[in-house]
């Protein structure tokens, strides 16, 4: 069969239309299963003794139906009910159990109270006999139908083995062109030069409308770049573009970039995430190691690797330590490779080492907000005296920090704004406190004992028995149950003050009879009893 998308492609030069050029048809076979096979099954026209062989089964099946009303109008006295049933595909009449030796035959089933017995009446077991022996005839003739058929198939195995290849072919030429309009990627270039340059880059599982692109470039004399910048800072996610990219262009797909030219890999080689494993007994530093240690011993100079948090886990003096040592043999190697530190001494490896430059996530110390633009050729910071100033801490703590930190000449570089002790700064929390207190005051304000609510995400209705306590947390009576939920699931639909009058009883809704009597003694006189709460 030809396909029509296929040849209209040839119009257009489409390379991939000529594939249809390597299908190759069948049609008398096809024509064959189209006139045998039908919804999956043998068809009844399949041939002339198969459609006899049915039709007989259909004319048995009915005078069975037939006799058993002809039986049971007879006998209606005698009868459970007005009509037959089938017990174990065959075909029997329901009968009282005080006549059940009226109506000869065999009883085949008894109904749950015994007082009916179902009997295949004698004079429709004859007719039952003849439809089983219809049915070996109908079996034995499809069988043979797919015999036939089987055969013809099998003859054609070369074919079809063919056919199949060039249709998962297509297939999978069909879905990365897919995968390329979904994800508006582009067509890369390819390099054997060791070169990677990445223009408006981002992540293929990111939203392209919020994404910041990502500009990227090295090779041509840089095999490795030492990432930089703030927590949040966006340094994890831009490695993985990166290799993300260069993985999917390897494998004949395009590329989430505006524009790439990218060279190809040996092998792709990774350590990112935490790793730790109780199983096994390794910490986040040992698994970091262990993983680390692997790549060193597969990767060649054909080869992309990419390390976050190179060194963390442990001692930062002796992190630090470990950190060089292993890009000094990723260096060695001559593979290329992407690492992101926070520690200040690989930045100034990457400065002094020919083949390895810095880059840095940018970040904006106004506002606290990352840039998520990577800067190559320039050492970034971690930001951390920034943040911690601006989120309140004093500034002799800043001075006290930096001090340890980079010495005395560091401490005039840095811009301290904060107060100058801790106090002020608690007094600040103090005041943060109060308005939480104020919001929380408000929010048990909200609702009320008896308040109709509606509560998400099932929008089942119920009523307000405990109002929000300090964790924003409230109870509600549903239909069968009291539950505890929190005020954000919660959508007020009637107040209490427009359902009930006032100074209503609520127990009447929320209390059972046995506690709201219990309690009405206690007012009265001495009791045992005591008020069971259903949680």
């Amino acid at each position: 069969m030809e396909l029509v998308y296929l040849v209209r492609g040839k119009m257009y030069g489409n390379h991939v239309a000529y594939y249809e050029e390597n299908l190759y048809t069948d049609d008398v076979l096809r024509e064959e299963i189209l006139k045998q096979i039908r919804n999956g099954a043998v068809d009844d026209y399949a041939s002339k003794n198969l459609l006899h062989t049915r039709k007989q089964i259909a004319k048995t099946e009915e005078q069975i139906k037939q006799k058993a009303v002809q039986i049971m109008r007879s006998n209606k006295e005698y009868m459970a009910d007005s009509y037959s049933t089938v017990r174990n595909g065959r075909v029997c009449v329901p009968v009282k159990k005080e006549f059940k030796s009226r109506i000869p035959g065999t009883v085949l089933g008894q109904s749950a109270t015994g007082s009916t017995f179902f009997i295949e009446p004698a004079s429709i077991a004859k007719y039952y006999e003849e439809l089983q022996l219809l049915k070996i005839i109908e079996e034995n003739e499809v069988y043979q139908i797919l015999y036939t058929l089987t055969s013809m198939v099998a003859a054609k195995t070369d074919i079809i083995n063919e056919n199949t290849r060039v249709i998962e072919k297509l297939d999978f030429i069909f879905s990365k062109g897919k995968l390329s309009i979904d994800l508006d990627a582009a067509e890369p270039a390819v390099n054997t030069e060791r070169r990677i340059v990445l223009k408006d880059a981002r992540h293929p599982l990111m939203d392209k409308n919020i994404n910041v692109p990502l500009q990227f470039r090295m090779g041509d004399g840089i095999n490795g770049i030492v990432v930089t910048g703030p927590n949040t800072g966006g340094k994890t996610i831009a490695i993985k573009t990166v290799m993300l990219n260069c993985i999917m262009a390897q494998c004949g797909l395009h590329v989430t970039c505006k524009e790439a030219d990218i060279c190809l890999n040996s092998s792709y080689f990774c350590d990112i995430g935490d790793g730790q494993d109780l199983a096994e007994n390794l910490s986040t530093f040992s698994a970091h190691i262990k993983n680390i240690l692997g790549i060193l011993r597969e990767a060649d100079k054909e080869s992309f690797v990419i390390i976050d948090e190179l060194g963390s886990g442990t001692d930062p003096a002796e992190g630090m330590g470990i950190a060089i040592a292993v890009l000094e043999e990723l260096k060695k190697e001559g593979c290329m490779f992407l690492v992101t530190t926070h520690y200040p001494e690989l930045k100034e490896y990457a400065d002094r080492t020919h083949g390895i430059i810095n880059a840095r996530m940018a970040f904006d110390k106004e506002t606290l907000r990352p840039v998520y633009q990577m800067v190559i050729g320039e050492a970034g910071e971690s930001c951390a005296f920034y943040i911690a100033g601006r989120l309140g801490m004093p500034g002799s703590m800043l001075k006290t920090a930096i001090l340890h930190a980079y010495g005395e000449d560091a401490v005039k570089n840095y811009k301290i704004e904060n107060k100058e002790n801790i106090k002020n700064a608690v007094k600040g929390n103090k005041v943060r406190k109060i308005k939480v207190q104020k919001q929380q005051k408000e929010l048990r304000n909200k609702y009320n004992i008896g308040d109709s609510v509606i509560v998400f995400p099932d929008r089942k209705t119920g009523i307000v028995c405990e109002p929000v306590n300090e964790k924003g947390v409230l109870r509600v009576q549903l239909k069968d149950k009291k539950i505890w939920i929190n005020h954000k699931r919660v959508k007020l639909q009637v107040a209490a003050a427009e359902l009930y009058p006032e100074g209503y009883d609520f127990q009447i809704i929320f209390d059972t009879a046995d506690n709201r009597k219990t309690r009405h003694d206690m007012e009265r006189k001495y009791t045992d009893k005591i008020i069971e709460y259903n949680n």
